[in-house]
């Protein structure tokens, strides 16, 4: 059963917490994080993306950079931008996008239920971007990026989140892009007891988003606990940091596909091979597909409708996933894309970014686009309860976590 464990959070003031709050380091390349940093000195971007404070050729892994990040921390703390919290609780972070409301309960999971398997995965982690969290994590003594877990919903841990949030939160703000963040405190003792007990009723929770952020910590720990022969299991590096949602309130977008060229073929050509394995139907307007198995292409100015012929179907938790019908009978076999991780001749596109930016992209540097439907959360769960992966790019959340709201001192 999994283990969510209250802590003692260093948060910022109420009065600066609009100020901190910063989207996922991952979401910038290195460009656009030092523009996002411009005239905002305490987003907690400056934190996390620590390159952003040196000139542009600057090492972004050289240890100064780290050293810069635990600087500025030490510094934002002693000013009174951040504060800890004196007595273990929960915390509870509410996002509101286009009248969507999505739920969490911050607190700290177990890198022992990571490693045991009683929080799943369904994507593979890349050692050179662990590397750079590591040492992040390390410099800082502190986990600074929550990790998105999803639970199957609980309707115990639902009704004492409602009850919390009867009460004002601690602060509330809306940033840039529209998003209305909300939190409050958990910190009586029956409550904390309560919201525990149920949770450790929960079988299993799910990486929704931040396996890199999740392996790293956990790597972490483990160095940490060799470090420390005698530790007990209690010390805050065995936990890391995470927002826990029900699944019910999470919704996944679709996760598009552009590709550069059509590997030779003509447009005829290509079309014609598509149809062995789906139908293609011209479409008058932009294709946003409405059920799984079907698809948009965007082709000289052009949409069409695929679906994928009902032969092809199949119940397999991966092979079944919409992204692996795309791409094991279109983009392998006619576009000779066979690992999409590595191959430069695919993007990928947010669906939060719309058929718009497909058609621009088409427009500028790529030869089609795909809309996808998105991948659901049954689907997510069905592949990590197989203790199977997905393909790269299945799914895309949204809104996203803030970064800087809650940190976790190791």
């Amino acid at each position: 059963m999994a283990i969510v464990k209250p802590f003692c959070a260093v948060r910022p003031a109420p009065l600066y917490a609009s100020r901190v709050a910063a989207l996922p380091y991952d979401v910038y390349d290195r460009r656009e994080a030092r523009e996002a940093v411009k005239d905002h000195p305490l987003s907690f971007l400056n934190i996390d993306r620590p390159e952003t404070q040196f000139a542009p050729d600057t090492d972004m892994y050289d240890e100064r950079v780290y050293r810069r990040a635990t600087d500025m921390l030490r510094e934002q703390i002693q000013n009174g931008i951040y504060r800890k919290d004196s007595e273990p609780g929960y915390y509870i972070y509410e996002l509101t996008m286009n009248g969507r409301t999505q739920t969490g309960i911050v607190a700290c999971c177990s890198i022992d239920d990571y490693e045991s398997g009683v929080i799943r995965r369904h994507e593979n982690t890349r050692e050179e971007k662990e590397q750079d969290r590591i040492r992040h994590v390390d410099a800082l003594n502190a986990q600074t990026g929550p990790i998105f877990l999803a639970y199957r919903r609980e309707e115990s841990i639902r009704r004492q989140t409602e009850a919390a949030k009867q009460y004002p939160p601690v602060c509330r703000f809306t940033t840039d892009d529209g998003i209305t963040h909300a939190v409050w405190r958990i910190s009586k003792k029956e409550a904390v007891a309560a919201l525990q007990e149920a949770f450790s009723r929960i079988p299993h929770t799910y990486i929704a988003d931040g396996h890199h952020r999740a392996a790293s910590a956990v790597k972490v720990g483990q160095k940490r606990r060799l470090a420390h022969p005698e530790y007990t299991g209690e010390e805050a590096f065995n936990f890391f940091l995470s927002v826990l949602f029900p699944d019910d309130q999470l919704a996944i977008f679709p996760y598009n596909r552009v590709v550069r060229d059509l590997n030779g073929l003509s447009p005829t050509a290509f079309l014609d091979a598509v149809g062995d394995h789906f139908s293609v139907e011209p479409s008058p307007v932009p294709v946003s597909p409405r059920s799984k198995g079907t698809f948009g292409l965007f082709l000289e100015g052009r949409w069409y409708t695929l679906a994928i012929r009902s032969q092809y179907l199949t119940p397999d938790p991966v092979d079944g996933l919409d992204v692996s019908l795309l791409q094991n009978h279109l983009l392998a076999p006619i576009l000779d894309i066979q690992d999409p991780r590595t191959d430069p001749r695919i993007d990928f596109v947010g669906g939060i970014r719309g058929l718009k930016e497909l058609e621009r992209r088409v427009g500028t540097d790529m030869a089609a686009a795909f809309s996808m439907y998105p991948t659901s959360m049954e689907e997510l769960f069905s592949v990590a309860d197989a203790g199977l992966l997905m393909p790269p790019k299945s799914t895309w959340f949204e809104p996203k976590l803030r970064s800087g709201l809650f940190l976790h001192l190791i």
